[in-house]
């Protein structure tokens, strides 16, 4: 009895073994290959699935993911013959799990074989320096090629980037002198357009300093003017006031007495200024002359006077 017990027990766990052998759970982005006998049954994708014990098995396993696949630095030969080392990225990814399962024996090693050949075609037709102004191109033309080879392989090429794109040392060497230059030049060139816009700012300020300058004389000579014209004008009006102050003087009572005897106390100031600054004195013949001198001026004044009451 206990000896029957340890066989079904054991066939019992050998069950247990083999049914759990055949469970399979498909992980979420992934598919599983299922042969029967050898042959193509079908596509297991994510979930529980049990298999039939001895008749199915996984075959291949296949990420659904987009997968990144380093491309090996490989030599091209340029245009213009110089070698370059060019290395990049081939991004893939599956959309038949059958196609790639059964379509070509290894999709990742055929995949990086065709990206290095037509690598290898695009820089061939490029000049060195294309080479690095047309990575855009070069990536769009492998992907291209890669998408159209491996759509039998049930593969999608989505994208192909170049990482580095590295010339021998002494074309390094030549593009870093070249660099250099350029930068030269164009330090000189910026230099030289400062120096032009220092003395064209330099001109337009001597130029605005001489018109401000100018001005500001014009302005001094115009006040001047208008100081001297307003000086004389004063001048005028205080003369013609005076004279006419004099005038309405004369033209009143006894105003005619009174330049009389102005007259003959400026006559008797100056004969006396005269005796003061000289040695010798001259006196007049006939002191009588005083009077008629006096007499004379006021007929003058009298004349004038006549004649303004006329005209009135």
């Amino acid at each position: 009895m206990e000896i029957s017990t340890i066989i079904y027990s054991g066939i019992g766990v050998f069950i247990l073994l083999v049914l759990l052998r055949y469970i399979k759970v498909v992980p979420q982005r992934s598919a599983y290959i299922i042969e029967r006998l050898g042959k193509y049954r079908g596509t297991i994708q994510a979930g529980f699935h049990i298999l039939i014990p001895f008749f199915d098995r996984v075959a291949y396993k296949h990420s659904l993911k987009e997968q990144a696949i380093d491309v090996d630095s490989q030599s091209c030969i340029t245009r213009d013959n110089i070698t370059v080392e060019v290395d990049g990225i081939l991004y893939i990814q599956i959309f038949d799990p059958k196609k790639a399962s059964y379509g070509i024996e290894d999709y990742k090693f055929a995949a990086i074989q065709l990206a290095q050949t037509t690598m290898r075609s695009v820089i061939g037709k490029m000049e060195l320096d294309k080479t690095f102004e047309e990575r855009d191109n070069i990536n769009t033309t492998i992907v291209t090629a890669v998408d159209k080879a491996s759509d039998p392989w049930g593969v999608k090429v989505s994208r192909y980037e170049v990482k580095n794109i590295t010339p021998p040392q002494s074309i390094k060497d030549a593009m870093e002198k070249q660099m250099r230059a350029e930068r030269e030049k164009r330090a000189m060139i910026a230099e030289s357009e400062g120096e032009k816009q220092a003395k064209i700012n330099v001109a337009d300020g001597d130029k605005q300093e001489l018109i401000k300058r100018s001005e500001g004389e014009k302005q001094k000579r115009i006040n001047e003017a208008k100081g001297k014209a307003s000086e004389i004008e004063e001048v005028a009006n205080a003369t013609a006031n005076g004279i006419r102050a004099i005038s309405d003087a004369i033209s009143s009572q006894n105003g005619l007495d009174a330049v009389n005897l102005r007259i003959a106390e400026q006559y008797l100031n100056e004969f006396g200024k005269l005796a003061k600054e000289n040695n010798s004195m001259i006196i007049p013949s006939d002191l009588a002359n005083i009077s008629g001198m006096i007499a004379t001026a006021s007929s003058v004044f009298k004349n004038s006077q006549n004649k303004s009451e006329n005209k009135k």
